[in-house]
């Protein structure tokens, strides 16, 4: 009677655990959620923008025109703060810093003066209290520069948020993930083979039972004896 145990059908691998790739899908998911998630309770962002040309005085150079305007705008927020800026505004010097940016051109003595607030209005107050911050402040040293700052637009209310909006903000996020979850892949290594594979082809044969024919034996041939060596007869 044959009692030998059949071997253990073990599942193919990709049944039993997640294969490497389900990472990428993953990362992606996880980016797009947490982005939405961002854009969706971020507060929006308003952004105006005035405009300030620096000209030249009488009896002065043209061409100073240009590098003067390129010195208020680096220091524009910092005539701004120290000016009454902050009383047009109504707001605080470190937001002054924070939310305003003043960015001029190569080509033209032009400065522009962008600023930021949660509220459309506010951001109007800013950009426009910085420019004249900057006119009244170029009044004042035009005897020694040679130039004075002139208002040239005033900023307008923006009617759309310069924010990100939520599925924006979800499709970066899911391209970061994807991205993140792509290099996981490549500097992770390859897990090894499951220690159930490894066993199910280590098993051994199954004996061999009573119907089975047992294999016959061939006879041992036995080696060819070795002649012993006979001395020869000595003559008389």
């Amino acid at each position: 009677m044959n009692t030998t145990t059949p071997p253990r059908a073990f599942p193919p691998a990709g049944l039993r655990r997640p294969g490497r790739w389900a990472v990428l899908p993953a990362a992606v998911l996880a980016g797009a959620v947490l982005g939405g998630g961002y854009g969706a309770l971020k507060t929006p962002q308003y952004a105006a923008v005035s405009y300030v040309i620096v000209v030249p005085a009488e009896k002065s150079d043209p061409a100073a025109a240009l590098g003067f305007a390129q010195a208020y705008g680096r220091v524009a927020t910092d005539i701004a703060v120290t000016g009454d800026a902050q009383v047009w505004a109504g707001v605080t010097a470190d937001t002054l810093r924070k939310s305003v940016q003043a960015a001029t051109s190569p080509d033209a003595p032009m400065i522009s003066i962008t600023a930021r607030a949660e509220k459309p209005a506010k951001a109007v107050s800013m950009a426009d209290g910085v420019a004249r911050a900057l006119v009244l402040n170029s009044t004042h040293v035009a005897g020694s520069t040679g130039v004075k700052v002139v208002q040239f637009s005033r900023a307008t209310k923006p009617v759309a948020p310069v924010s990100p909006s939520a599925p924006l903000s979800a499709l970066v996020g899911g391209c970061a993930g994807g991205l993140l979850g792509g290099l996981v892949l490549l500097v992770r290594p390859k897990r090894p083979a499951a220690r159930g594979e490894a066993r199910h082809s280590r098993q051994p044969a199954a004996p061999a039972t009573a119907s089975s024919p047992t294999p016959a034996v061939a006879p041992a041939v036995p080696a060819p004896a070795v002649a012993s060596h006979q001395p020869e007869p000595e003559a008389v």
